[in-house]
């Protein structure tokens, strides 16, 4: 499937209260700055941004069993969910890479899914310019809580 056409302004862009953009990103290579990468070298950073303008910030963690390392968006969005926040606007992510945007992985797509597809992904470069999607440009056709509401049954002719 073809990606939509990168936008440069949001509606959530405009109610980012006292955050702007640029420090959310600004946050996110902050955040980079903690990664634990020692395998991969490859240090990624997020900020996320709430609902009532909080700002959670994780960075990636490997581990030497590979699968069990966690990336930074799912970092910052777990650190928010275990202070009581499910709702969110934005989210920033910040890499090392110069010549391209860091995108977040299929894993993280979906872990931001379960908290809506319509937030803000800002995916930016080490210099700090960005390019702004949302979670449902990133995961069309998305699987998330609504598909799991009462009455509809994804597992076929079982009774869940």
């Amino acid at each position: 499937m073809k990606c939509l056409a990168v936008r440069t302004e949001s509606p959530v862009s405009s109610i980012m209260n006292s955050w702007s953009t640029e420090v959310l990103v600004r946050k996110s290579q902050e955040a980079k700055e903690q990664a634990y990468c020692p395998y991969s070298k490859f240090r990624v950073g997020a900020a996320v941004l709430t609902s009532d303008g909080t700002v959670f910030t994780g960075c990636n963690v490997e581990n030497a069993c590979y699968s069990a390392g966690l990336c930074a968006e799912r970092t910052a969005i777990s650190k928010a969910v275990s202070e009581g926040h499910k709702s969110f606007k934005a989210i920033a992510i910040a890499s090392d890479l110069e010549d391209r945007f860091i995108s977040p992985c299929g894993a993280c797509r979906q872990f931001m899914r379960e908290f809506g597809s319509q937030w803000d992904v800002y995916m930016s470069k080490s210099d700090g310019s960005y390019k702004l999607m949302t979670v449902e440009e990133l995961l069309p056709c998305s699987f998330g809580p609504d598909d799991l509401r009462k009455g509809k049954n994804p597992v076929g002719n079982s009774k869940l």
